[in-house]
């Protein structure tokens, strides 16, 4: 479906939502690869208010209903906590749905795709780039204070949108799997990177047993913490709203925090080809460290000894994922170019390596922030 033919499917829901005024602009909007998010205009007493609006991917989220539930939940308890938080703006540090004239939170179009509503959040932008160490302080702030708020979210576990997500064990068998099917025929040109996590085996399993003898707890967690799922606020550059909510499920802190180093470490793009480019930048760390860690004051002390392992093991994570993709023909991340997953594996496999290299200087950083 074209770009044409999903406006005209916005358009025939946008009045089942709670939304006064004239409709003066329809756009897309945003970088985001998941679902289509669109930005509208309304006329509303002589001014401006904007929208956003998506079409939730169900090839990615396979239950949508439950999905948009956990977003009701951590969005109603995040507006009580903010309002006791921040005053006189404490709406731009949450996201806000809009409900539907039915009295729901969602509507269906005459495909079956499920569609929300946000009010958009002004003079706050985000940016694909971490750039400064302030700049991401202040992210891993937001993150930190994200996971804070919902520490105490009521009401039970949320569903697992994506089951088994971070699941350490779990993507490395399923790189197993794909190395012994070779579907692809590609196996032999994978050797040293397969190798690589087969020489790591043993650690796979290090997460999972900590949860399993009720060390780790089980927290509320982002679980896609990158730079441009913050809102940075355009005049101070402080980290004003967590975005992107459709992974907030049950997880560990430890896989926030390391995706944060992972995406804001190293300074080379994901698919880099020069690996020479691709490091753990120590001060990048200590600037993530104190950020999330400032934000993040519920953890305990396992916690926040492991984040330096968290995040070497979600850096492993992803580089397993992309690699068994390659070797099964490149059917779930979207390429642009032949052996754009076995690029993106080979930045991963070489962060990891700076990760080790700078392991105990991570940890260090870690105690300093006490």
């Amino acid at each position: 479906m074209n770009d044409a033919e999903i406006q005209e499917r916005l358009r025939s829901v946008i009045g089942d939502f709670v939304i006064y005024g004239d409709l003066t602009g329809l756009e897309r909007y945003g970088s985001g690869h998941i679902n289509d998010t669109y930005l509208s205009t309304f006329e509303q007493a002589g001014r401006p208010v904007r929208y956003i609006h998506q079409r939730i991917n169900d090839n990615v989220f396979k239950d949508p209903v439950s999905l948009m539930e956990n977003v009701r939940r951590v969005t109603e308890h995040q507006a009580a906590v903010c309002a006791s938080m921040f005053h006189g703006e404490f709406s731009r540090r949450h996201l806000t749905l809009i409900p539907t004239k039915s009295g729901g939170w969602w509507v269906r179009d005459a495909d079956g795709k499920v569609w929300r509503t946000y009010l958009f959040i002004e003079g706050a932008s985000t940016h694909d780039v971490v750039r400064t160490e302030a700049q991401a302080e202040s992210a891993a702030r937001a993150f930190g204070s994200f996971a804070s708020q919902l520490a105490e979210l009521p009401g039970g576990p949320l569903s697992e949108t994506i089951p088994r997500f971070h699941d350490s064990e779990f993507r490395f068998s399923q790189l197993r799997d794909a190395v012994a099917k070779d579907a692809s025929g590609r196996v032999a040109e994978c050797g040293y990177e397969i190798e690589f996590f087969e020489d790591r085996a043993g650690e796979m399993g290090i997460v999972n047993a900590k949860i399993a003898d009720g060390t780790l707890p089980i927290r509320v967690t982002h679980n896609d913490t990158k730079l441009n799922n913050v809102l940075i606020d355009d005049v101070n550059g402080e980290g004003v709203c967590v975005i992107d909510l459709d992974t907030v499920m049950p997880g560990t802190a430890l896989y926030d925090f390391g995706d944060l180093v992972r995406t804001s470490t190293s300074q080379a793009a994901e698919d880099e080809r020069d690996l020479s480019l691709v490091s753990m930048r120590a001060f990048m760390f200590d600037a993530l460290a104190r950020g999330f860690l400032e934000g993040a004051t519920f953890l305990n002390d396992t916690e926040r000894e492991m984040l330096p392992i968290g995040a070497k093991l979600i850096v492993m994570n992803i580089g397993m994922r992309f690699l068994t993709d390659h070797l099964s023909g490149d059917t779930y991340f979207k390429i642009h170019r032949p052996g754009h997953n076995l690029d993106r594996c080979r930045t991963q496999v070489r962060l990891t390596d700076s990760i080790e290299d700078h392991m105990e200087q991570m940890k260090e950083i870690i105690r300093s922030c006490r």
